[in-house]
């Protein structure tokens, strides 16, 4: 029995088959894991780059009807694709100079969230809104949920605020129809 355990101790051909099998388990996790840090780096991109299109396309226009804004709503739903937009949060605001370095809320439409309310006012960062100006504010909020939940478990909220002044108009208007 001893000259066999001596024969075990000096054998090394199976030597990189479990040093295989002890490393893969461990390469694998690590793979996984960055895959799911990427999907959720690629899902926080998606959500800077909808507040600043939404932003963007607002201020492109001088007034607002009930048509556009379902058709921004629906370019940031694609944008998101191929997460669910079920949760996701959109708030798209138009802010006008209160004179106290904030915002007064002139109009605000949501989606899949609550509006601001009509005179509302907002904290702004110095120097985004001009003396007697207005702004565009969007503010984008969507629960990311690992499609794995090995290695990000729970819900991580992305959200993003974004301002832009308007282009073509020192206001926009907000109609309704």
């Amino acid at each position: 029995m001893l000259r066999l355990l001596r024969k075990f101790r000096r054998d090394r051909s199976g030597l990189a088959a479990i040093e295989f099998a002890m490393l893969a388990p461990v390469l694998v996790a690590m793979f996984l894991g960055s895959v799911e840090v990427c999907d959720a780096l690629n899902c926080q991109q998606k959500v800077t780059g909808m507040a600043s299109t939404a932003a963007d396309l607002v201020a492109q226009e001088t007034i607002m009807k009930n048509a556009d804004i379902s058709n921004v709503f629906s370019a940031m739903n694609a944008i998101v694709y191929p997460y669910p937009t079920s949760s996701l949060q959109i708030t798209i605001t138009s802010l006008v100079d209160n004179g106290k370095g904030g915002g007064t809320v002139q109009w605000s439409d949501a989606q899949n969230a609550t509006a601001r309310a009509v005179g509302a006012t907002v904290a702004v960062p110095s120097g985004v809104i001009t003396a007697g100006g207005t702004v565009i504010l969007c503010e984008v909020s969507y629960p990311y949920t690992s499609p794995v939940t090995d290695y990000i478990t729970g819900t991580a909220i992305m959200s993003q605020v974004f301002y832009e002044r308007p282009r073509r108009t020192s206001a926009i208007q907000r109609v309704n129809g």
